[in-house]
């Protein structure tokens, strides 16, 4: 199949699957007339990297899988690389769910604290 196609089945434009071949992610066979050639090993590449960016991975960690469906696994994530990408990212995720959980209790703090605060000052009004 041709860039186009491969773009259209891959739920992403031409332009992106350039610059995924830009950074060694997406090798393209060119035909005798020079277009780029793909096929449904592609497809399963592209899908892969478009659906770790999707849930938050940069660029450089799809390497990885890409290079494990590569070797012939039967998912992305089966290889050591991969485990450590992913390793890496759920101690990220940890990370900002703490500090959301930490911001979460100050701001509740702060709720209760400007809901007395209100609540005393009604009541010195209506005294």
């Amino acid at each position: 199949m041709r860039i186009g196609e491969l773009a259209e089945l891959a739920g992403t434009s031409t332009r992106a699957l350039r610059y995924y071949e830009q950074h060694g992610l997406l090798a393209a066979r060119r035909t005798s007339n020079g277009y780029r050639e793909y096929d449904e090993s592609d497809l399963r590449l592209v899908r892969e990297i478009r659906s770790l960016l999707e849930i938050g991975f940069n660029l450089e960690d799809t390497r990885p899988f890409v290079e494990c469906l590569r070797s012939g696994r039967a998912t992305g994530a089966e290889c050591p690389g991969s485990i450590e990408v992913l390793g890496r990212k759920l101690a990220d995720l940890d990370g900002c769910i703490a500090r959301l959980q930490a911001v979460r209790r100050v701001v509740e703090r702060e709720l209760a604290h400007a809901v007395e605060e209100a609540a005393e000052l009604e009541s010195r009004i209506v005294s």
